[in-house]
């Protein structure tokens, strides 16, 4: 199959598929009803008419934040190519913030609202050329009461009192706090970031300090320049009394500007908890390939919230302690080497801002790769078995509640099992492939071969069936759209040991290493019975524990 090279491809058809609760062509678990979905869905969760027509090349956001009364107030100029003949825009804006006007050639410009959708009507666009258009608005952004989970502003003080906020909205949208084209297939190819805030305090965001202009009120405009593509809800603002301090991390690609930003308070705990920066690429750069993000440098930022990863703005709260919030998500011993944060938001730097889902449906490709980076963090500083024991460990943490692919045109994610699912299939997958060094090719593979690119799931199914030489269809198929653990039943027929896959999809196929008798031994199942000879009645099948898969003896017929 021809691989998608460009950035900002369209995937046609999906809105079809969610009305019969298919998920690129094979049915969702059947019994998952299928959710409610309304107008607002559709308008911000596919790519609509007035969205296809224009291509995103650049955004410059120019806002001022009040921490005193918890508002935004600015405008944001929005760049684009006109690709197709149309003259209706379409720019997200959630509620409570308010879109006040858009001007293009100092001309303002009629606008409808349909929920968190307005609609631009523009003059004449002619193909081919770029144009922009300026976006007022202002207002009080959603508070998030559950940041990061939740998206919206957080606001709190450090122990000073002084003003400690910051932005996280993935899920939710950027457009709750800046106006947009909040769908993930299109990312600007540049942006700017200028936050003015009030004295005394420091706005950190995504790519480089490019200057500071100093106000006669005491306020600072802080202007960032982002050199990359970048998602919308990558970008972020980071507001406080920080301090700063930085290394140079000389890396792949050569020396990498890692800089951080904490408050003062946690300025000694700091410098030794980042410590595991260093660790997190070196060991992230071997599997992964080069940081993406050499021009906008990586930076770790304090935050009143768990932590998130913005592109080059990765967002730090764990309270300084190894682990999650001090908890071993394995129940390995592993998980309290490492700070949990900084190496899985640190991780998304590949899988999510590298490379990004185009439709959150397929969410998958983000948090199951970045949750598999964990494991191969650990393999890689504590080796392959502590890397091993660590992934299966979370194991522990699967639900099995509803596919891990979600339904495509409607801003809806799949299943929480996106996370340690996801990394047990992939380390699944990687027992089919004959060595690690081969593994790792394919993992840098990805990152190098969709670089800086929107991809759909088909696009990495195939990726990964093609290098690692075996059609995985039905693989992908079992894990992430059927909520069932792949069962393999044996059983004693007259000194012939039978075996299958059940509790799986009709088509189910997928080798699988065992112990028979002692010895180690791979078989092919399928779902249909399978004869093995010179098998006695004491003969048992033992599983390979790096598969995400059970095993079941049946009594003899």
């Amino acid at each position: 199959m021809n691989m998608m090279k460009t950035r900002k491809a369209i995937p046609i058809l999906r809105s079809l598929l969610v009305a019969v609760g298919l998920c690129m062509g094979t049915l969702q678990a059947s019994a998952q009803e299928v959710p409610t979905f309304t107008r607002q869905d559709t308008l911000r969760g596919s790519i609509t008419p007035e969205r296809a027509w224009w291509d995103l090349t650049y955004y410059h956001l120019n806002i001022t934040v009040n921490p005193a009364d918890s508002s935004i107030r600015g405008v944001n100029t929005i760049q684009y190519k006109v690709i197709g003949p149309q003259q209706r825009m379409q720019i997200d804006l959630q509620p409570p913030m308010r879109l006040e006007k858009v001007v293009q050639n100092g001309v303002a410009l009629p606008v409808q609202q349909d929920g968190n959708a307005y609609f631009v009507q523009l003059p004449e666009q002619q193909t081919g050329t770029t144009n922009s258009v300026e976006v007022y608005y202002g207002g009080k952004p959603q508070v998030s009461v559950n940041p990061p989970w939740s998206g919206g502003l957080t606001w709190r003080h450090d122990s000073n009192g002084k003003p400690f906020a910051a932005s996280s909205c993935q899920g939710d949208g950027a457009s709750l706090w800046w106006p947009c084209k909040d769908h993930m297939y299109d990312e600007p190819d540049s942006m700017q970031i200028s936050v003015t805030v009030p004295k005394g305090l420091m706005d950190v965001s995504n790519g480089r300090l490019r200057s500071v202009e100093r106000h006669p009120d005491g306020s600072n405009t802080f202007n960032w320049f982002v050199r990359n593509p970048i998602n919308n809800y990558g970008v972020n603002v980071n507001i406080a009394d920080y301090v700063h301090f930085g290394e140079q991390y000389q890396g792949e690609k050569g020396p990498l500007d890692c800089d951080y930003y904490v408050l003062r308070e946690n300025l000694e705990k700091a410098k030794k908890q980042f410590r595991d920066v260093p660790r997190m690429l070196k060991a992230f750069e071997h599997w992964f390939g080069p940081y993406p993000f050499y021009e906008d440098s990586y930076k770790l930022v304090e935050v009143p919230y768990l932590g998130m990863e913005h592109q080059s703005s990765v967002t730090y709260g764990n309270r300084y302690r190894n682990g999650y919030l001090g908890r071993d998500l394995s129940g390995s011993g592993w998980g309290n080497k490492f700070d949990f944060i900084i190496i899985h938001e640190s991780g998304h730097e590949w899988f999510a801002n590298n490379i990004t889902y185009q439709d959150i449906a397929d969410m998958w490709i983000h948090e199951s790769f970045t949750a598999y980076s964990e494991a191969l963090f650990v393999d890689y500083h504590y080796g392959k078995k502590a890397g091993a024991d660590y992934v299966i460990g979370t194991r522990a943490n699967i639900q099995n509640d509803r596919p891990i692919i979600g339904y495509y045109s409607v801003n809806n994610s799949g299943s929480g099992d996106m996370y340690y699912k996801g990394a047990n299939m992939l380390h699944t997958l990687r027992q089919l492939v004959p060595d690690d060094e081969k593994w790792r090719s394919i993992l840098r593979g990805l990152n190098k071969d969709f670089y800086h690119q929107t991809v759909t799931t088909a696009q990495i199914e195939t990726y990964l069936s093609e290098h690692i030489g075996r059609n995985l269809t039905p693989v992908f198929d079992q894990y992430l759209r059927d909520v069932r653990i792949p069962r393999l039943e044996y059983r004693n027929e007259g000194g012939k040991l039978q075996y299958r896959w059940a509790n799986t999809i009709a088509t189910f196929d997928l080798p699988v290493k065992v112990r028979m008798d002692g010895k180690e031994k791979w078989l092919e199942p399928t779902t249909a019975w399978q004869q093995l000879p010179g098998a006695s009645r004491k003969t048992t099948l033992e599983t390979d524990r790096n598969f995400l898969v059970s095993t079941a003896p049946l009594k003899a017929r």
